[in-house]
């Protein structure tokens, strides 16, 4: 399918400050994109130069094939989304989101007839006639989602809509974010920090670092196959064990740990060899611990033993704080059923195993 938003190479300097660089990005008409990375990575710069607040420095952005940073921002007709919810206090919920439809001097009877449109999406039609000040967060931000929508945008831009709510209120207001996106097809450009929110809600994911694009993808191929420390450690929960290279090629990876001890992994990195200093990235869920003498043979090859810190039942999941034989801390997450028969208690010696084709190989931070 064809780019129905692309952008191209954009950079944007402060003076000495990079604030984003050489970012390319292609959005497919009625995606859902998320911009993710931490603060000053580069994501909202990115989304306020598609929306016409901000020039960059170099590059092109086009819509539907067209040149976009040539037209004024009041007139690419890009819907836009705030953290605050910018309603105007003095006016009504249905004049809130008529006031673009007025600007744009739409007939009386359309304007009506898309307010109730918009405020029936958003499921707040009873609302109508209420000021803002009488909404809570929650409704004065679906209120600003049907004003962003109600002049049919191309593209919506919502910049961490929802960071000023509680968790069970923006949890509640993602499940609308979905259900809006499904019934109108509009083409969203989505900027958060955090990541639960981001494969929540998200068609695709662009993940920003230090003005950088390192990875796009589903939230299953950014989880399963992370191409970068980077991505591995703000997508999910990761423990990362040090090791140094003793083979790479083939197709699998033999290395040792700091203690001395071996392992064999299908992890493989052309760019490390043998000699090199590398990272095993393992997640908690894909690790399983059991006692120390039941540690043999192909799964002595491919895990540790380890000293039991601490041990939290999470209702559907039992959390195990270990301690490796170099001093280091890592988390390993078993099914709660696992705490009935493992006999493994806080201080005990224990042994940690994983499967090989789980497990990711990145060069030394």
């Amino acid at each position: 399918m064809t780019a129905f938003l692309q952008i191209q190479r954009l950079r944007k300097t402060y003076d000495d400050v990079v604030a984003i660089d050489q970012v390319s990005l292609d959005v497919r008409k009625g995606e859902f994109m998320t911009f993710l990375g931490p603060s000053g990575s580069g994501k909202s710069t990115t989304l306020y130069i598609v929306a016409g607040f901000q020039e960059p420095t170099e590059g092109r952005v086009l819509l539907d094939g067209k040149p976009l940073l040539s037209v004024t921002p009041n007139k690419r007709n890009i819907g836009m989304v705030f953290q605050r919810y910018t309603l105007f206090p003095h006016l009504t919920v249905g004049e809130n989101v008529a006031f673009p439809l007025r600007v744009r001097r739409r007939p009386d009877a359309e304007i009506k007839a898309k307010v109730e449109k918009m405020l029936k999406l958003v499921h707040l039609s009873e609302c109508r006639d209420r000021m803002p000040a009488q909404l809570s967060g929650g409704q004065q931000q679906r209120v600003a989602i049907a004003r962003a929508l109600a002049y049919d945008p191309p593209v919506l831009l919502m910049d961490e809509p929802l960071s000023a709510l509680d968790k069970k209120l923006r949890e509640e207001i993602q499940l609308e974010l979905r259900r809006i996106h499904q019934e109108t097809g509009v083409t969203i450009l989505y900027v958060t920090h955090d990541q639960e929110e981001a494969l929540r809600l998200s068609d695709r994911i662009a993940v920003f670092n230090k003005g950088r694009i390192e990875q796009v993808g589903t939230g299953e191929e950014l989880y399963g196959n992370p191409a970068s420390r980077f991505v591995a450690s703000f997508i999910g929960n990761s423990n990362f064990l040090p090791v140094r290279v003793t083979k790479n090629g083939g197709g699998q990876m033999n290395g040792v740990f700091p203690n001395g001890h071996e392992i064999a992994s299908d992890a493989f990195t052309p760019t490390l060899a043998a000699g090199d200093e590398g990272t095993l990235m393992i997640r908690p869920e894909q690790m399983r611990i059991s006692a120390l003498q039941g540690a043999s043979g192909a799964r002595a090859a491919s895990g540790l033993p380890v000293t039991v810190r601490d041990i939290t039942y999470l209702g559907d999941a039992m959390h195990y704080a270990v301690a490796t034989p170099w001093q280091q801390e890592i988390s390993i997450r078993m099914p709660a059923a696992h705490r009935h028969d493992s006999g493994i208690t806080i201080g005990a010696q224990a042994f940690v195993d994983w499967d090989a084709r789980d497990v990711r190989l990145f060069a030394q931070a």
